[in-house]
């Protein structure tokens, strides 16, 4: 009976780990949900598959020391607090950095238009290097 019991829980776990990987559709509509403007969703779903690849729980370390956090990929020196001891970060969306990692994309989406707001798409490396002048996702079809 314990042995079920522990692989019932480590499957739950398992379960609860899983990122949500979105296609271009599901994103837009997921965006647009979260009242991004409909005009630009081929801008925000470009930069969320040069990005993230559009998964929710990607985590990627700069060299400068930093991580980038979540589907929009948003840095813990500025804009989330990674409750780590050795980095500081000035956290102006006011959120702990694991909010970015899960499949409810709210905290992620107010952050990230907190971002736009203050430095438009070029923010993000993602969009400048793949999306910028260049032929953005056709959204047409969803």
């Amino acid at each position: 009976m314990s042995k079920q019991l522990i692989c019932i829980a480590l499957i739950a776990l398992f379960v609860i780990n899983e990122a949500k990987t979105f296609d271009k559709c599901s994103l837009a509509k997921a965006l647009q949900a979260q009242g991004f403007n409909k005009a630009d969703l081929p801008n925000w779903v470009c930069l969320v598959q040069n990005e993230s690849a559009m998964s929710t729980n990607k985590k990627n370390n700069n060299k400068n020391g930093s991580t980038d956090w979540g589907l929009f990929q948003i840095n813990d020196r500025y804009w989330c607090d990674p409750q780590e001891k050795t980095k500081k970060s000035s956290n102006d969306c006011k959120i702990k950095c694991s909010a970015l990692l899960t499949d409810d994309i709210t905290v992620a989406s107010t952050c990230a238009k907190k971002v736009y707001k203050r430095h438009g798409f070029d923010a993000w490396y993602g969009w400048i290097n793949h999306c910028k002048s260049k032929t953005l996702p056709d959204l047409s079809k969803c």
